[in-house]
């Protein structure tokens, strides 16, 4: 008799061989021009679909939007929590019985909540996608949230919270958000507290599922070996039956609070450096001139001058980088770095520098050039060489409010930037003084600033 193991053994070796080759197909289809339609179904469920025959998957993924920024006061922890336990029992599968048909089914599926979105999403074979599809949709409309494997999840996220405890940098984190953020939600850890998730009860969840789970709260991509009318059909199983609109709690626009000095103290060997500036809207007109100014200053990897000047030249860390942080109600261009604690103040001293020089110059003509061409030729290896990777770009585009052509157009946006308009985003958003986090032995103030 074959176990349970051994069926799911099978199954994801399987799969995982029709995954790896699906891979090269799709990052080979991503050179060339990426086709998405737009797919309606017949109760006006949207999806994002990338037709591919290559090889016999599909892979869907899907966000609501509102995630933790909806978890009651006092029950934070409450939407990651709902996430662990979609793949614990719905319908009339316990969680042993549903486990087992996901695995017999040979899919992969999984839920996850960030700040602003709960996600989900699924890789299957295309001959089993009837069963795969069946599995999801009684996940997505009729979870169970059964005490029993709440309890046993519950009680692992509350040990990793625990373990996250003693490490230093958890201190860090928790230090930085509530000084950024204040009251916001986003000062709140998505994970919850032992002492929030201990206050979770069943009703509770079931009560979030049916706030955030509607239709008109949906983004969905779709990848893969299988064609619109199918997909209609499928979306209308998975979807159609969800509230019209959810039941969102208002959430307030977060104002960062940057211009200050965070210490958070720790007999370390290293010092780890973050610093926050404001950021940039995404619909914001000058976005792409702060995506390639971001680019040039430190989100160029071995390229940006951060690296050169912080590494390369003076040998103070192994790596740092910047980058543009947009969330759905808070923007900010964040730097972080480790370096060794007796060269801290040397290394935020030598950031700073770096910073006020492009916000007083700008780059220049040949850097603007360079960096235009990096990062259009890294978006397809970045965001297109997988069918989970499409997947994810086409949701997060629906997110954003990007346009269904944005993948075609990117490049035209990109190269109508001009050096004026990089210079002027830059003195924009980094002329004022930062928020700095310094984790480690103390610097002094003088240096900081």
């Amino acid at each position: 008799m074959m176990t349970r193991s051994m069926a799911a053994g099978r199954h994801v070796r399987a799969f995982l061989a029709f995954a790896f080759i699906f891979t090269i197909a799709v990052f080979s289809t991503a050179q060339a021009e990426v086709k998405i339609q737009d797919v309606v179904s017949s109760k006006g469920v949207r999806a994002w679909l990338v037709e591919d025959y290559s090889v016999p998957i599909v892979s869907i993924r899907f966000a609501f939007r509102g995630g933790s920024t909806q978890d009651p006061v006092g029950k934070e922890g409450l939407a990651n929590l709902m996430t662990g336990l979609f793949d614990e029992g719905a319908g009339d599968l316990d969680s042993d019985a549903f486990q087992l048909r996901l695995d017999d089914a040979g899919a992969e599926m999984s839920f996850s909540a960030g700040s602003d979105a709960v996600y989900g999403s699924m890789r299957m074979l295309a001959e089993q996608q009837d069963e795969a599809f069946a599995l999801l949709r009684m996940a997505i409309q009729a979870p169970r949230f059964d005490i029993a494997p709440m309890n046993r999840i519950r009680d692992q996220i509350i040990a990793g919270i625990q373990a996250a405890a003693l490490d230093p940098a958890t201190k860090g984190e928790v230090a930085w958000r509530e000084a950024i953020y204040g009251q916001h939600p986003y000062a709140r850890p998505d994970e919850g507290t032992a002492e929030t998730l201990a206050t979770i009860v069943p009703d509770d969840i079931r009560q979030f599922h049916a706030r955030v789970f509607a239709r008109g709260n949906l983004a969905v991509g779709v990848v893969g070996a299988i064609d619109a009318e199918t997909l209609k059909r499928r979306l209308d199983e998975l979807f159609g039956a969800l509230p019209a609109e959810p039941a969102l709690t208002p959430v307030e626009r977060a104002e960062p609070k940057f211009a200050q000095q965070i210490d958070v103290t720790s007999d370390l060997p290293q010092t780890t450096l973050q610093l926050a500036w404001p950021g940039i809207e995404r619909k914001d007109p000058l976005f792409f001139a702060a995506y390639l100014m971001n680019n040039i200053l430190g989100g160029g990897a071995f390229s940006s001058r951060l690296f050169e000047e912080v590494r390369e030249k003076r040998g103070l860390t192994y790596g740092i980088s910047s980058a543009l942080v947009n969330r759905e109600y808070a923007t900010a261009l964040a730097i972080g770095t480790s370096t060794r604690s007796d060269r801290a103040a040397e290394t935020l001293a030598i950031i700073r520098s770096e910073v006020a020089k492009m916000a007083a110059e700008g780059p220049t003509e040949a850097e603007l050039d360079f960096a235009k061409r990096y990062v259009i030729g890294a978006y397809a290896i970045n965001n297109l060489d997988s069918s989970g990777a499409i997947a994810r770009t086409l949701v997060e585009l629906q997110l954003d409010g990007l346009g269904i052509d944005y993948v075609d157009r990117r490049a035209e946006f990109i190269d109508a930037v001009t050096l004026e308009d990089v210079k002027a985003v830059a003195k924009r958003l980094l002329s004022s003084e930062p928020a700095v986090m310094v984790l480690g032995p103390a610097i002094s103030q003088g240096a900081v600033q």
